[in-house]
C-alpha cells in the first residue's frame, strides 16, 4: 500500500514544488516592478511642480527682452530668471535645443510653416520654448519649421 502511493505522493511533491518556483518567480517579478515604479515615482515627482514654473520663465524672458533700460529694476528681474533657470537645471530641467535641427514631432510642435532655403522641416525659429526633465518632454517646443526648401 506505501509503494503504490509512493508515486502519487511524488507527482504531488513536483506539483508542488513547480507551484512554489512560479509564486517566487511571481512575487520577485512584482517586487522588481514596484521598485521600478517607486525610482520612477521619485524621479519624475517634482516634473508637475517645475512644469509650473515655465510660463513664468516665459513671461520673465519676455520682459527681459523687451526692456531698454538696464536700470536696477532690469537687473533684479535677471537675477530672478537665472535663479529659475539655476533651480530648473538643479532639478534636471533642459531647454529643447530646437532651431536649425530637423522637426521631431515628440519634441516639437509645429505651430507654422514659412518658405525657406533649409531643407523641408527644420526648425527655423522658437516661438516658445520647450523642456524635458530627465529627458521626458514636460513642453514640447512651439516652432515655425521650413517648407519649400530641399528634400531630405
Amino acid at each position: 500500500m506505501v509503494k503504490s502511493k509512493t508515486p502519487s505522493l511524488k507527482k504531488q511533491v513536483e506539483e508542488l514544488t513547480d507551484s512554489l518556483k512560479r509564486l517566487q518567480a511571481e512575487y520577485e517579478n512584482y517586487r522588481k516592478r514596484t521598485e521600478t515604479q517607486a525610482a520612477q515615482h521619485t524621479k519624475y515627482a517634482s516634473e508637475d511642480i517645475l512644469k509650473q514654473f515655465l510660463p513664468i520663465l516665459d513671461n520673465l524672458e519676455l520682459a527681459i527682452k523687451h526692456n531698454n533700460q538696464k536700470d536696477d529694476f532690469a537687473k533684479g528681474v535677471e537675477l530672478i530668471y537665472a535663479s529659475i533657470i539655476d533651480m530648473l537645471h538643479a532639478n534636471q530641467v533642459e531647454e529643447i535645443k530646437s532651431e536649425g535641427l530637423p522637426f521631431d514631432p515628440y519634441r516639437h510642435e509645429a505651430m507654422m510653416s514659412k518658405e525657406s532655403e533649409q531643407e523641408d522641416n527644420t526648425v527655423i525659429e522658437v516661438l516658445q520654448k520647450g523642456y524635458t526633465i530627465h529627458d521626458r518632454v514636460i513642453r514640447p517646443a512651439k516652432v515655425m519649421i521650413s517648407k519649400g526648401g530641399t528634400k531630405k
